[in-house]
């Protein structure tokens, strides 16, 4: 079922991407509207799925996780049992941020939040390269993050119709 977003809808998401504990009266202020029609068009936008989660963002660096590595991994055998078997035990593991399946030489890119490098050894060894399914791990520790969002560039598709 498509979904269309207006320009009011589409600055709605980007006051609650940028800060999801606005109030509906916030929101409806800098939209221009007032509350009950704001909250009805938050209401919406949830029903319809684009809205998934409200969450916060913590400071990996002040929680002592500064540490984070872009690991590409192979698998022995890309086969379809273990490609689910793969995404079944990188979800259980919290060192995991992201796990996205790619094309080219590697199967899958993983980011891995940790306390340091010590504390990486022992992921890869122990669980990456603990595991069977996986033949190769190429990691590159991020030095400096240039950009950093969560925000989905909303400017791109407002206007136009969603489709689910």
């Amino acid at each position: 079922m498509p979904n269309t977003i207006d320009s009011i809808d589409a600055r709605i998401l980007d006051f609650l991407q940028e800060n999801a504990s606005l109030s509906v009266a916030e929101i409806a202020e800098r939209v221009g509207l007032s509350s009950s029609p704001c909250w009805r068009r938050i209401k919406r936008l949830e029903e319809n799925g684009l809205i998934l989660n409200r969450v916060t963002l913590l400071d990996r660096s002040a929680l002592g996780l500064g540490f984070e590595v872009i690991a590409n991994v192979k698998l022995a055998l890309p086969s379809k049992d273990n490609l689910t078997a793969f995404e079944k035990l990188v979800s259980s593991w919290p060192e995991v941020m992201e796990c996205m399946t790619v094309t080219g030489a590697v199967d899958y890119i993983i980011r891995v939040t940790t306390t340091d490098m010590h504390a990486y050894d022992r992921f890869l060894r122990e669980k990456l390269l603990g595991s069977a399914l996986v033949s190769d791990v190429q990691s590159r520790i991020i030095i400096n993050v240039a950009k950093r969002t969560t925000a989905l560039p909303l400017g791109l598709v407002s206007e136009q119709s969603l489709k689910h």
